[in-house]
């Protein structure tokens, strides 16, 4: 549950700022917001250290090298940005296990573990499967 004295960021200001964000990122640089194509270049080039050759055999990986571009550091700005908010608010916890998923399903690390794995999975298949 949500405590009264929890000083997180308004979701109406983050998502304004957002907005504005995309906004400028596609009026001066030409691009759209997007990180699911930076997850699958960083396992062709974490795949790249393990087996060249088969990287550079890969129809996407010929179409898209595998390198650091805008959009990494994107990704890597979302991580920074989400740091540097949550401490600023002072809102930042390192736990395993959330408040409110404990209170539904118990303090089960291994079961958050799985259940975060599974949705990150669908979540970035259909991100994929949207182009996007």
């Amino acid at each position: 549950m949500k405590r009264i004295d929890d000083k997180g960021w308004s979701p109406y200001l983050a998502g304004a700022l957002a907005g504005i964000v995309m906004i400028l990122s596609v009026w001066i640089a030409g691009k759209y917001f997007g990180a699911s194509t930076t997850f699958v270049r960083s396992a062709g080039m974490i795949e790249k250290i393990f087996s060249a050759e088969c990287v550079e055999k890969m129809d996407y990986f010929i179409k898209k090298v595998p390198k650091f571009e805008w959009q990494w550091m994107f990704v890597f700005g979302i991580f920074m940005g989400s740091l540097i908010s949550s401490t600023t608010s002072r809102s930042f916890k390192c736990k395993a296990v959330p408040d409110m998923w404990e209170d539904r399903f118990g303090p089960g690390k291994m079961k958050r573990a799985g259940v975060a794995v599974i949705g990150g999975m669908v979540a970035m298949f259909g991100a994929r499967l949207a182009g996007g």
